[in-house]
């Protein structure tokens, strides 16, 4: 076997809308030997300091979400963000541990929505049911109406 025979190695990767894919990278046997990946792993482009993605550091409002993220290594994403309180935008490269706890808190978000949501409609729904069964004792709704 020759020393420029590509080799690789599958990593499977939750990306922060809660998808799975697996992704391949190529390592040559020179690489492997003194174990360095292909792609090198960027250093993270904002403070280490940082703990919670959905936070925003120019209002703090919790409401920061995701406009477009991709892989930046092995260990990273570039994610860029956008704070829907005070219109602050900017990208930065996160470890991947910051990048699933903000996805979790993202799922957290999405259930309080859809649970609020559900609330709206069965309050709209008896609100409806109200009227109608008004309408109906008062004689306002005849058989033509439908």
């Amino acid at each position: 076997m020759s020393l420029h025979d590509p080799h690789h190695y599958v990593r499977r990767v939750v990306l922060p809308s809660g998808k799975t894919i697996e992704v391949v990278y190529f390592e040559d046997q020179e690489q492997t030997s003194g174990s360095a990946p292909v792609a090198a792993t960027p250093a993270p482009s904002r403070e280490d300091s940082i703990t919670a993605l959905h936070v925003c550091g120019a209002c703090t409002s919790s409401l920061v979400y995701p406009t477009e993220w991709e892989e930046a290594g092995v260990t990273h994403w570039e994610v860029t963000l956008r704070c829907p309180n005070c219109e602050w935008a900017g990208t930065g490269v996160f470890e991947q541990h910051l990048v699933e706890r903000f996805d979790e808190e993202l799922d957290r978000g999405t259930e309080a929505l859809v649970r609020d949501l559900k609330r709206l409609a069965h309050a709209n729904m008896e609100d409806e049911i109200e009227r109608f069964t008004t309408a109906l004792a008062d004689d306002h709704i005849v058989p033509e109406d439908f």
